[in-house]
């Protein structure tokens, strides 16, 4: 593994253990060139997934990409940052687990969307902002009024 710091491709593992409830290292790693230490995961890949935008682009899974939205839905919310690994985890290995390596990006975002309903609603309604393209404050009103049990909407 290459040093983050100067580049040396010679480093040392100093400490490995499980994360993201067993779906991860974790390894701790030491560059004898420059002292830096640093950390990095690793993770199984069952397949590369490709996802198809709405526009008909193909661009490779980036699980970044889906872990920093996640991550800015659920800023200042009371979650344990171990869950949301969780989450984004369990995410992934359905995306893997659906059988075909092109995935449509509404697919993605109806799954993150169910994740997230489960979990936290106000992260829920932060991503579902974003998802569902939010122009004016009435479609913020009409999809949280959804989300009360027993009130109904007029279509």
């Amino acid at each position: 593994m290459r040093c983050p710091f100067c580049g040396n491709i010679d480093t040392q593992v100093k400490d490995s253990r499980p994360a993201e409830d067993h779906v991860a290292i974790r390894r701790r790693r030491f560059c004898p060139a420059c002292g830096g230490r640093f950390t990095t995961y690793e993770r199984v890949q069952l397949r590369d997934l490709v996802v198809i935008k709405s526009s008909g682009k193909r661009e490779d899974f980036d699980r970044g990409k889906l872990e920093r939205a996640i991550r800015i839905s659920m800023q200042k919310r009371p979650i344990d940052p171990e869950r949301i690994d969780q989450m984004i985890s369990g995410i992934v290995r359905r995306l893997e687990s659906i059988g075909d390596t092109d995935i449509p990006s509404r697919t993605i975002g109806d799954i993150v969307m169910e994740s997230l309903a489960r979990i936290d609603t106000v992260a829920y309604v932060r991503f579902a902002s974003v998802y569902k393209n939010f122009q004016a404050a009435d479609d913020f009103d009409k999809f949280v009024s959804e989300l009360r049990p027993g009130e109904k909407t007029e279509e």
